[in-house]
């Protein structure tokens, strides 16, 4: 899908907008800042001491451009029969006292928040964006897997270890697939490599990987608020399997040693797949054979119809949740979009469960028992990380209603072409092309999904994050 980006200009109803993101900040039921004994104790903090000095290995990042918060650095070989991965998590575990200022405020957050006009951060920027931060050209801290793949993309040995490192590149997405493009050499040069091996190995597994399109508020250069939508690059989704390689490691070792934090997600049933199926037949597109995983895979995306299939199939990938074990393994232990256990551990800068994951597979990689501040809250971990996901989500949805209202207030009373996604009873999901808008409306009765409608923009308000429309 190509890029859009829709501007809310400079106008009165740009004001409006910018006070009504500001105020859902600062109602987002997480504090904006942190208290003076919680600032003190992260000043004062110290990481642990490394077992091993890896600052010879030339890691790099890869993040949106302009991040501070860098939780992870890659880097990649080749080798006899394969590859060898190197993946360093920022070493959260090793700054935080268990019990202490900075775990009660982190627990309280459970995550990052990202709002338009700024980060509300999981832990202070003096650790988020600075020490503990995986920035380039500096010495820091990590928690580095160590993951050796077979000729075909299969992990056959890991380890995670304490050690120090130094980041030689700070990467970004646009560029780096700028200079994968022109056949450039650099840190990326095996990602496409190994990225593309990992992801038949999902295929084999039976895993799905949906890829919507990115929706996202962004300030412009002239501070402006803006809607972008865009499809992942394929650098993006090399990268996110590094990801998703060491968190099948993570979960490995927690089912393992009978205990840890698994993300799982249950296998659609059959009454979702039948509606996905119908759905599919609706739009012209029909799944009438295979898995849904190599049904979605082989879509077109250049396609038009291919953005509501995609949409449609977004009910199969429900149900996504935390499960916490100390003795027997849980019964459910899969991600089904993934197709094996999973955990969430490469990420402790922003998501509160991955300091969990990460202090049991150190204890476990060194053959010692979990942590024991690590084992008596694990119980609390899928109740904290359900309530931080709901306040992410309010946000964002608000942010965007926010946007979206400001971005057709100049066009009540007009009439605008939209495109039908979904559909909803007797309301569909409708995206409009310019202003890039998403929202629910009336259509015409007999409109089908794929299909482009006309409608008038009968109200915008701005501080509610809502829009009407008549057909």
């Amino acid at each position: 899908m190509p890029q859009r980006r829709s501007h809310v200009a400079p106008s009165a109803a740009q004001t409006e907008l910018a006070s009504a993101l500001a105020a859902l900040r600062e109602s987002s039921d997480a504090p904006v800042e942190f208290s003076a004994e919680v600032r003190a104790e992260a000043e004062a903090s110290r990481a642990a001491a490394p077992e091993l000095d890896l600052r010879d290995i030339p890691f790099a990042t890869l993040d949106p451009k302009g991040s501070r918060d860098l939780d992870q650095a890659f880097h990649l070989e080749r080798r006899s029969g394969g590859y060898t991965a190197r993946y360093a998590i920022a070493d959260v575990p090793g700054f935080i006292t268990p019990g202490g200022a900075v775990d009660a405020e982190a627990r309280r957050r459970g995550q990052t928040l990202y709002a338009a006009d700024g980060s509300i951060p999981l832990h202070p920027r003096v650790l988020s964006e600075d020490r503990a931060s995986l920035l380039a050209e500096v010495d820091r801290p990590a928690l580095v897997w160590t993951l050796a793949l077979d000729e075909i993309g299969t992990v056959s040995d890991f380890r995670l270890e304490r050690a120090l490192i130094r980041s030689r590149a700070q990467l970004d997405y646009v560029s780096t697939q700028a200079a994968l493009d022109r056949g450039e050499d650099g840190p990326w040069t095996l990602l496409p490599e190994v990225g593309a091996l990992r992801i038949e190995q999902e295929r084999l597994r039976g895993g799905a990987s949906l890829n919507l399109p990115d929706e996202e508020v962004i300030r412009t250069e002239d501070g402006a608020y803006a809607i972008e939508r865009r499809r992942p690059l394929p650098v993006e989704e090399w990268n996110a399997q590094l990801s998703l390689m060491t968190g099948m490691a993570a979960a490995s070792l927690m089912l393992d040693a009978g205990v840890g934090i698994l993300r799982t997600m249950p296998q659609p049933d059959e009454k979702s797949f039948d509606a996905f199926r119908h759905q599919t037949e609706a739009l012209g597109r029909p799944w009438t054979s295979g898995d849904y995983g190599e049904y979605l895979r082989g879509l077109d995306r250049a396609d038009p119809l291919t953005l509501p299939v995609l949409e449609a199939a977004s009910m199969l990938f429900r149900g996504a949740g935390y499960v916490a074990f100390d003795g027997a393994a849980p019964s459910a232990t899969v991600q089904a979009a993934i197709g094996a256990p999973y955990a969430h551990a490469t990420a402790p800068l922003r998501r509160l469960v991955d300091r969990w994951s990460l202090a049991i597979c150190l204890a476990v990689s060194r053959g010692e028992a979990a942590p024991s501040w690590a084992r008596d809250s694990l119980a609390e971990l899928p109740a904290l990380m359900q309530e931080s996901g709901q306040r992410a989500s309010r946000l964002n949805s608000a942010t965007i209603n926010a946007v979206e209202a400001a971005l057709l207030t100049p066009l009540v009373g007009s009439t605008i072409e939209a495109t039908v996604i979904e559909l909803r009873g007797e309301r569909a999901t409708i995206q409009i092309a310019e202003p890039a808008v998403t929202a629910s409306a009336p259509v015409p009765v007999g409109a089908n999904p794929g299909e482009v409608v006309r409608l008038r923009v009968a109200r915008a308000d701005i501080s509610r994050g809502e829009v009407e429309f008549e057909i």
